[in-house]
């Protein structure tokens, strides 16, 4: 019975096809770990002995914290497209199930998986991408519903219809006040990201015609696959992985030569060791540090002034409602100029 599903379409043996998801669930591994080694490529300013310093010293921990902090968007964006690509071409093209990998990583994925994907993106989102996060949902939803649920055609038109049009009107209701301030202020990209997506909730519930399945599933997946590593090297090269610091260097009782701006790598015995913004690595006698401080990672200017209802679109849950420290004042050392009276 499972051999029915390849009777129809190109002919590709089953073995080949696993064979081929094999090869990709063996180098999808190693992607973070190419990460990892570009990031410290990328801080060494492609300097081979500088990189072996910070392999040397870097914790392995740290990196793959800061690697999940910054990629942790990522990972729900891949689930729940994946599903909903998935599941269209599960519903309108049934004889594909068995040839094509996201209807069969769709028809494998758990319930629960969906469900800690659409919780993680809700925290982790940003506003503007929160309309987004409301059509997927929805469409998994109706999607799911279509699959498994044999229900009277009053509740399936219910569940495909009817609950993505409430909660689009809902969307809709809350966003409208940040649609307007977008289109006035000329931020249109903001505007459609904010109201186009609670729009589309309902026409990704059901089924599309059969010769147009694999075209509206399988170029859009394949485009988002080769957009995401790209979108992910480049955020992560920006990540921090080092602490920034600054310390004051000079002889015991005298006055303070210089201020050393940059990423501390490590503290031995005898020496402080510092990555400067050019590259280059300096080694200070641990005598010679005469006061050291924490420098916080400069702000960048926020790209889109709209808010909604007091939420800025830029922000997520997280940074919305959880407590941030606040700089008020830079520290003279962190400008590279000695703290008070040489």
């Amino acid at each position: 019975m499972s051999s029915d599903i390849f009777l129809k379409g190109p002919v590709i043996a089953p073995r080949r096809r696993r064979s081929q998801l094999n090869w990709l669930f063996t180098v999808l591994p190693a992607f973070p770990l190419m990460l990892l080694v570009l990031r410290l490529w990328y801080l060494s300013r492609q300097d081979l002995p500088t990189m072996l310093l910070l392999v040397q010293y870097i914790n392995p921990l740290g990196m793959i914290s800061a690697l999940f902090i910054s990629l942790s968007w990522a990972i729900p964006a891949v689930i729940l497209t994946l599903r909903v690509l998935g599941g269209i071409l599960l519903v309108s093209k049934p004889g594909d199930a068995g040839r094509s990998p996201i209807a069969v990583a769709a028809l494998r994925m758990p319930d629960w998986v969906v469900l800690i994907a659409i919780l993680i993106a809700g925290f982790t989102w940003q506003l503007r991408l929160l309309p987004t996060l409301q059509m997927l949902a929805v469409a998994v939803l109706g999607l799911t519903a279509v699959q498994r649920l044999r229900a009277g055609p009053w509740v399936m038109l219910w569940i495909t219809l009817g609950v993505p049009i409430l909660t689009g009107v809902l969307t809709w209701i809350f966003v409208w006040p940040g649609v307007v301030a977008a289109v006035r202020g000329g931020e249109y990209g903001t505007a459609i990201l904010l109201g186009v997506p609670p729009l589309l909730g309902p026409l990704l519930t059901g089924p599309v015609p059969a010769g147009w399945a694999r075209l509206v599933t399988h170029w859009p997946a394949t485009a988002a696959a080769m957009a995401l590593p790209v979108v992910v090297g480049v955020v992560f090269l920006r990540a921090p992985v080092l602490p920034s610091s600054a310390i004051e260097v000079g002889p015991e009782g005298g006055p303070v030569e210089k201020v050393i701006v940059g990423q501390l790598i490590a503290v031995d015995d005898t020496s402080t060791t510092m990555l400067q913004a050019t590259g280059e690595v300096e080694f200070v006698p641990n005598g010679d540090v005469r006061s050291k401080t924490l420098c916080p990672e400069p702000v960048r200017p926020p790209e889109s002034a709209v808010a909604v209802r007091g939420w800025p679109v830029e922000e997520t849950v997280l940074e919305w409602i959880a407590p941030t420290r606040k700089v008020t004042e830079i520290d003279s050392r962190c400008l590279g100029r000695p703290d008070g009276p040489e």
